[in-house]
């Protein structure tokens, strides 16, 4: 039974606006969830399809995923950037995989590539068996201390100074960028984090703080939080959403489409996934995804028009916003009036999410980047061919 909600009707034109990205999906696409039916290879042709479509479709940018499971970030990034016009790049930035001045020089490369498109996803890593293939073998508590030194460094080399440290982790002797970034000082960081020591990173060193999709009231105290510890530091920074969209014309397809989506998920593949996840990271914000849905298909609207069916197979962000377009306007509205200014989604399949997305909710919210492209209402009629009646519409 979908939660309760009184729903209080916003304008379009009165709505904050929101910065709203799309996801692409380099490690694989799905038409239903822990199911090969429908699955679809992130070939090269089917990646730039998204993200031409993005671009075309006037979202403002699109997610690189990272990790051993996902193509290359910074290589998909490139790969797109010259088939896109507007579309912003967020990329990942590895601490411990790569050195502050080689990640500088590759991001100001991409920049300068895309004319100042770059946006660039700080990735610390949550779970100890994925980051030791990897070659990470680094607590949790080292790993962000790893990560501070680490945009210490590449935020001084990234303003233009000769860098000379010596830390913990990382140490530099003479570090310089010699090729500048087009957007100045550098491009936005971005950073997400749950724990005490994430929040006091982003505090000191990102311009977006990105969350998952918790209720609105559980993510306004983290929120809140980071704001605090920034203001303290005479900084400001922004907030961006991480989650999932299922739109469809009204709440009962919706609905309809989410159970749809896990409808091949067996209650032993949720009970094998969810033990998988406890042993195998130490992510706080995992464990906060997991406390929504507590590993049961039961009860997954933990809000209204907010699930968590996604997180019963998926790490990471695994929350839905399901519902027709005024719904789900309406509860990124709630999600606005905390602090959120940015919205990173994704669907299954992402392609053709993205249309729905675009075509079902944007008119619905107050996008300045949303661009439509004009055609005649109709096909014009064709004009007669000699010795026969015009033609009528093509069909």
């Amino acid at each position: 039974m979908n939660v309760a909600t009184q729903i209080r009707p916003v304008a379009a034109t009165d709505r904050s606006p929101l910065d709203f990205l799309w996801f692409i999906p380099s490690g694989g696409d799905a038409r239903y969830l822990a199911s090969p039916t429908g699955e679809r290879a992130p070939t090269p042709g089917y990646l730039r399809e998204i993200a031409v479509a993005a671009d075309r479709l006037g979202y403002y940018g699109v997610l690189m995923p990272t990790g051993a499971a996902c193509a290359d970030a910074w290589i998909t990034a490139a790969s797109v950037a010259p088939f896109t016009e507007r579309l912003k790049l967020l990329v990942a930035l590895r601490p411990g995989l790569t050195a502050p001045a080689e990640a500088v020089r590759q991001a100001a490369a991409l920049d300068r590539l895309s004319d100042g498109r770059a946006l660039l996803n700080v990735v610390t890593g949550g779970s100890p068996v994925t980051l030791a293939q990897d070659g990470i073998f680094l607590g949790h508590t080292e790993r962000y201390e790893q990560t501070a030194e680490f945009l210490d460094i590449w935020r001084k080399l990234a303003r233009g100074d000769t860098v000379t440290q010596e830390g913990k982790y990382l140490s530099i002797s003479g570090g310089k960028l010699l090729f500048p970034f087009v957007q100045q000082p550098h491009a936005p960081i971005w950073f997400g984090g749950s724990s005490e020591i994430a929040r006091e990173i982003a505090a000191e060193h990102v311009d977006v703080y990105l969350a998952w999709g918790e209720p609105p009231q559980q993510l306004k105290e983290i929120i809140d939080d980071v704001r605090e510890r920034a203001a303290k530091r005479g900084r400001t920074i922004r907030f961006g959403l991480r989650i999932h969209f299922i739109v469809r014309d009204t709440d009962d397809q919706a609905w309809a489409a989410a159970h749809d989506l896990i409808q091949h998920v067996s209650d032993e593949q949720i009970a094998q996934f969810q033990a998988m996840l406890t042993k195998g990271t130490d992510s706080v914000g995992q464990s906060r995804m997991q406390a929504l849905h507590k590993g049961s298909r039961d009860n997954l609207e933990i809000a209204p028009n907010l699930w968590a069916g996604i997180g019963l197979v998926r790490t990471g962000a695994g929350t839905a916003l399901v519902g027709s377009p005024d719904s789900i306007a309406d509860r990124l509205q709630e999600y606005a009036d905390i602090g959120i200014d940015t919205v990173i989604g994704s669907g299954y399949p992402h392609l053709e999410e993205a249309y729905r997305v675009a075509e079902l909710l944007f008119p619905k919210l107050n996008l300045p980047h949303h661009r439509r492209e004009t055609l005649p209402p109709v096909l014009p009629f064709l004009p007669p061919i000699a010795g026969q009646k015009a033609a009528g519409r093509m069909t």
